[in-house]
């Protein structure tokens, strides 16, 4: 009976060991897991707070049991992993960023967008940052677009992705190159749940490098001069006589747009149409300046019927006006979908698949013109700046999508600081300065700057001579090439610089001057312009207006502008500008030394 207790007494012990064991070994398990759980819910920022994680560890360690138990029945190695993984937990715990409360100064730039870029030719990479976590309904963070005219959230639209809240991380979604979800021309923003609704917290941004999806990289010729020119149609044969590098030529919209037939071209799941023998006159006209040598700059000018194309036309320019080009319509979604198979059409078409090659693309003319080249019913310039930048992206993104090394520039008039309110015009100073803080600000990207630099009045050939309008400083009025230092010198400014640190293209896509005051001063105005130019060093292209006088420009404004007359006599000019890059340069621009009044 004695031994039969003691076997029962041993048997029951035996199993309590037993138990202790299990127990052991499944708080041992238990631990380990919270503990894990615990790292995870740290590294990946989620909710609740700092003070509320140490509280449920020391809960955790509250429920253990003693000491001497744990250590009579568990190893020593299930002890040092429990230990380990909690100090894991405490080191993340102490470097963990601080949960921050959402405020109305501190929410909408809370998360930083540092990149936005292209990955892998298909795929949109989004980095982000912050100084902490957001306090907010849930764990994550929310990748939303913005279209291009949108300045918030739309309030059906639904999140794309979504992440756990850190400090530094980043989204992945598709490209969705020339679909109808297509990405390429929004912008991205990040979101947090706030009180059941979705709250912006960064400052949106757009893809900055088109680039990496392109298919084609056509960047221009090498050439050892920057002399162009605006040629004439009819006496394109006389271009390799003047030794030009470059060339520079308008697309007016209406000359090649049509409403069905022709050349079809989807884009975005939309078909759009173009006239064929217009654009094969356009082909025949690239490949043959190719073959000369010559790099194409050409000039996008809108000026397509509203009623015919509105979708083109910014909704304050389709009435109203009588200026010959219209604001490019980045306002609603038809426009931004016109503007970019628009400028994907073309880039695509002149970049290397047979139809001659354009290295350069100015979208608009003399944009701060309101009135005259750019019309849009008159509003305040930073109204009117933000509408042509937003088109201008949509340009920019579609052309350097089809081919990474063109250059896409806008031009600006000699109307520096000079408002003309009377016309409602608007100065470049004013108008560059809004565009290159927007582009900045909403990621930059390296659009180049086609500059005017006509005399003012533009019938004054003598720019040299002193005038109330042109002065060595930053608030010239005027910048003319007397004066062309003060633009080159404004575009070295950091705010100007392109997305590699380094000044931006500049080119002249037009300057001037009229022999109406006589064919040697309009000669000498050259030579001297031509020079200083040079020596200035930062003018990548000079295109010079005009190769053949145009009659109307002669009658409405008394402006002779050619190196010819319009029936084919060549002026003074001609040979200056055949040989002023050439090793006679010093025997064709003596001449104006006494004109100008010195050397140069």
């Amino acid at each position: 009976m004695e031994k039969k207790k003691k076997r029962m007494h041993s048997g029951k012990k035996a199993r309590n060991n037993k138990r202790l064991v299990i127990l052991s070994g499944v708080v041992a398990a238990g631990a380990i897991i919270f503990v894990i759980g615990i790292l995870i819910y740290v590294i990946f920022g989620m909710q609740p707070v700092k003070q509320e994680e140490e509280q449920d560890i020391a809960i955790f360690e509250a429920s253990l049991p003693e000491q001497d138990h744990i250590s009579e029945y568990m190893s020593a190695e299930v002890i040092d992993a429990i230990v380990s993984a909690g100090k894991t937990v405490s080191k993340s715990l102490s470097q963990r960023a601080d949960t921050i409360e959402l405020t109305d100064e501190n929410r909408d730039t809370f998360v930083t967008i540092n990149s936005c870029k292209i990955v892998n030719s298909s795929k949109v990479q989004i980095d982000v940052t912050s100084e902490g976590i957001p306090q907010s309904d849930d764990k994550y963070y929310y990748l939303f677009t913005e279209a291009t005219f949108e300045d918030s959230i739309a309030e059906d639209s639904e999140p794309m992705a979504k992440i756990y809240k850190n400090t530094d991380t980043s989204f992945t979604v598709n490209l969705n190159k020339g679909e109808a979800t297509s990405k390429l021309f929004s912008k991205f923003t990040v979101a947090v749940k706030l009180e059941d609704k979705y709250v912006s917290i960064s400052h949106p941004k757009y893809i900055t490098n088109p680039e990496a999806c392109a298919g084609y990289s056509y960047g221009g010729m090498t050439h050892t001069s920057i002399k162009g020119i605006l040629p004439d149609p009819l006496r394109i044969g006389e271009l390799p006589d003047l030794n030009v590098s470059y060339c520079a030529y308008n697309i007016p919209l209406s000359h090649i747009l049509a409403t069905s037939g022709g050349i079809s071209y989807t884009y975005g799941g939309v078909t759009y149409h173009f006239k064929q023998s217009a654009i094969e006159n356009y082909d025949d006209l690239f490949k043959r300046l190719n073959k000369m040598g010559i790099d194409v700059a050409a000039i996008v000018l809108n000026d397509a019927s509203p009623s015919t194309y509105p979708d083109l036309t910014h909704p304050d320019a389709r009435k109203g006006s009588t200026a010959p080009y219209y604001m490019f319509n980045a306002a609603t979604e038809s426009g931004v979908n016109a503007c970019a198979a628009l400028g994907s059409f073309l880039a695509g078409r002149y970049s290397g698949s047979g139809h001659g090659n354009v290295s350069m693309w100015i979208i608009a003319n003399e944009v701060n013109a309101r009135r005259e080249y750019n019309y849009m019913t008159y509003c305040d310039v930073g109204t009117y700046t933000t509408a042509f930048t937003r088109a201008f992206r949509v340009f920019y993104n579609a052309i350097k999508s089809q081919n990474s090394a063109a250059k896409v520039y806008f031009s600006i008039d000699q109307r520096w600081t000079l408002n003309s309110e009377k016309t409602g015009d608007y100065d470049a100073k004013d108008f560059l300065d809004i565009l290159a803080t927007s582009i900045n600000e909403y990621g930059n990207i390296d659009w180049g700057l086609a500059a005017h630099p006509y005399s003012y009045p533009n019938g004054n050939t003598a720019f040299w001579k002193s005038s109330k309008y042109t002065t060595h400083s930053v608030t010239t009025p005027v910048i003319s090439m007397d004066n062309l230092e003060v633009l080159t010198d404004y575009m070295q400014r950091e705010e100007m610089l392109d997305t590699s640190g380094n000044v931006r293209s500049i080119i002249l896509s037009e300057i001037g001057y009229s022999s109406t005051s006589g064919e040697t001063l309009q000669a000498a105005a050259f030579a001297y312009a031509y020079t200083k130019m040079e020596k200035n060093g930062y003018i990548d292209a000079l295109m010079f207006s005009r190769q053949t006088d145009a009659p109307d420009e002669i009658a409405a404004l008394g402006l002779a502008l050619g190196l010819q007359s319009h029936g084919g006599k060549h002026k003074y000019i001609y040979n200056v500008f055949k040989y002023i890059d050439t090793d006679r340069r010093n025997e064709v621009i003596s001449f104006a030394y006494d004109i100008v009044g010195t050397t140069f």
